[in-house]
């Protein structure tokens, strides 16, 4: 570069002066035209050439730890059981419906407390045995049995006798998306008291290749009287009317069970899955999905097409491999070389999504997942919801996400991304935020205390928290201290109730709207028994109820007697779709933003839909052997 600097300064001295001079005007035009005419960026960001066959190669992560459905709380495991096993139903990867899987149809009882799956005959497991409905009450059996070890234990506790106590919920990590990853809770005195029926097995090596089939016992069955602690036994709701029938009962209505069971850890296992205890990732576990494992390396996982899938016609792909990366620089240079065909679950750092972002095959998705403020309402002001909602909107959540988070996470208007837009309850509203709070009681921020805000140690979290801090003092006159815990506090500081606003993160793996409405604000039932409280300094708000107990004990099945049930509350938990609105209108989390998940696809790459559950479906992924790219007019 400084040889041809000097070279150029060399021809200059030795031109005539009006031949230099109109040269230096042509360099100059030169330069004015480069600067209005940017750079062609190339449409994709690798050199695409399309396999010769139906195999895909396909970077979601790190190496896998386990083929067991029931510990799949994640990518890259719950994109391995999505593929290898299948549940009752699965899950449109468009439009996140349930869809046929091996129950080819079910319904509903009217009360949406029962539900009755009927299998279909033909579905059989990897080794050619048929897969009935005891395989399903004996998998979901061991889910609670498993204790701790299982994933993401809260999306089965609706079911009766799943109910293994309060959900434990894992302290902020250090992700980037800095968001938490529910896990399972404590066994407690629950499982002393499970009892499942079971007769006899035909036979019962606990080793790959075999399993205990206990005869198909009709819902109700009698179970044992009493236990060690004295207490009446819990019956597990799942039972097998026979072989090709499972009916399942439910502690609240919800009328999107069967989305929930689309989830990766209601997928049945062979056997009594003892095997997953000892060989974790053993290819030859027989599985029930469109795929079968056939080789697992250190940082390669291989699959191949079933024989014995019921439905293996429709299945384009004939094998895929799961290739781990140890970075994401790593899985970018795999896909730029062309070693993969897709990347997915790549932690991507925003410098490296503003240099990507240009190209066709980049993606991005929200992500089911929520960073959330949870309300302390034990505390006055706080138990106002006028308080709340004044809080809620005078935050500017366009400019979180654009400017502390550098457009790497989307505006949270609700509790999920999926959710339908209903309106823009939790938009900026600085004249209505300043109205509520007045009514409340604390004109301009008069006598308002300051809030004790608890986040997690995170530079991230930090910085949205002094945003939002400015904001709530440039728009409403309040100030707040900001309290900065270790992640490993954040359990105690909740459980103690030492604080106004807490920092909250959790992934939502479903589309339940029941589901995740306790995951995001705790136990239904303690909803439906908490009244909205009186208003401090203010009017009191109107208060919708049930008139009397006998409407309450049938509104809500007798859980919850007594007259302080809200009706609208009740329709948080009934099947109701306002029950989102619902919660949003009592805001007793304040939403924030949802993270966003990224992705590279190979343009010859067709069916591979991205969503906000990260559950892309592999059964209707093909590809274009043929494809070329489109050829472009040269001026």
């Amino acid at each position: 570069m400084i040889r041809g600097r000097a070279q150029i300064v060399k021809m200059f001295m030795g031109m005539p002066k009006f031949l230099c001079f109109g040269t230096v005007v042509f360099l100059a035009l030169l330069a004015g035209c480069s600067q209005i005419e940017r750079p062609k960026v190339e449409p994709f960001y690798a050199v695409t050439v399309p396999p010769p066959k139906q195999e895909l190669n396909w970077s979601n992560g790190k190496m896998l730890t386990s083929f067991d459905p029931a510990r799949a709380a994640a990518a890259p495991e719950t994109d391995l059981i999505r593929a290898v096993y299948e549940g009752l139903t699965e899950l449109d990867s468009r439009t996140l419906r349930a869809a046929p899987g091996v129950a080819s149809s079910w319904r509903s009882s009217d009360d949406l407390r029962k539900w009755t799956f009927y299998l279909r005959d033909d579905a059989k497991w990897s080794n050619g045995e048929p897969i009935t409905a005891i395989d399903f009450v004996r998998s979901w059996r061991r889910l609670v049995e498993m204790g701790d070890k299982t994933a993401n234990n809260y999306l089965f506790r609706n079911i009766v006798g799943m109910d293994v106590g309060e959900p434990k919920k894992a302290s902020p990590n250090e992700d980037p998306t800095d968001f938490l990853k529910a896990i399972s809770s404590d066994r407690g005195s629950a499982l002393a008291r499970l009892q499942v029926e079971s007769s006899p097995s035909r036979r019962s090596s606990p080793e790959i290749g075999s399993r205990s089939v206990p005869k198909a016992q009709p819902t109700g069955s009698p179970v044992s009287d009493e236990n060690a602690e004295g207490k009446p036994p819990l019956r597990l709701g799942v039972s097998a009317i026979d072989d090709h029938t499972l009916q399942v009962e439910l502690t609240l209505p919800d009328k999107d069970f069967p989305q929930l069971v689309a989830n990766p850890i209601f997928r049945p296992v062979y056997g009594d899955g003892r095997n997953f205890e000892t060989s974790p990732l053993d290819p030859n576990v027989p599985t029930n999905g469109a795929f079968r494992i056939s080789q697992a390396e250190e940082d390669v996982v291989s699959l191949v097409k079933s024989d014995t899938y019921w439905n293996k016609r429709s299945i384009a792909l004939e094998q895929v491999r799961l290739v781990a990366a140890r970075s994401a620089e790593d899985a970018l240079e795999a896909y730029k070389k062309g070693d993969v065909d897709v990347v997915t679950n790549a932690p991507l750092e925003p410098v490296a999504v503003k240099v990507l972002a240009p190209y066709d095959d980049f993606r991005r998705t929200a992500h089911n997942a929520l960073n959330f403020y949870e309300v302390n309402t034990d505390r006055p002001p706080f138990n106002d919801r006028r308080v709340r909602q004044a809080l809620a909107l005078s935050i500017d959540r366009e400019k979180l996400s654009e400017g502390d988070l550098q457009g790497t996470t989307q505006p949270a208007y609700s509790f999920s991304p999926l959710a339908m837009k209903r309106d823009d309850t939790l938009r900026l509203d600085v004249n209505k935020a300043a109205d509520l709070l007045d009514k409340a009681g604390y004109p301009d921020g008069a006598g308002f205390p300051a809030i004790r805000l608890v986040i997690n140690r995170n530079d991230i979290q930090q910085r949205v928290a002094a945003s939002v801090a400015r904001m709530w003092k440039q728009n409403l006159n309040l100030d707040t201290e900001i309290i900065v815990k270790e992640a490993s506090e954040m359990d105690g500081v909740r459980r103690t109730g030492d604080f106004d606003l807490l920092r909250r993160g959790i992934v939502l793996p479903t589309n339940d709207e029941l589901v995740n409405l306790t995951a995001v604000q705790g136990s239904a039932r303690t909803q439906l028994a908490t009244p909205t409280p009186a208003a401090k300094g203010g009017k009191d708000e109107p208060k919708p109820s049930v008139e009397n107990e006998d409407e309450a004990a049938k509104v809500n099945g007798a859980l919850i007697p007594g007259p302080e049930i809200d009706k609208d509350a009740v329709a948080a938990v009934t099947g109701s779709s306002e029950g989102m609105d619902q919660a949003l209108f009592e805001l007793n989390v304040i939403p924030l933003y949802f993270p966003t998940s990224y992705s590279l696809i190979k343009p010859y790459i067709r069916g591979f839909e991205l969503n906000g559950l990260d559950a892309p479906s592999l059964k209707e992924v093909s590809i274009d052997n043929n494809w070329q790219p489109a050829k472009t007019n040269e001026s």
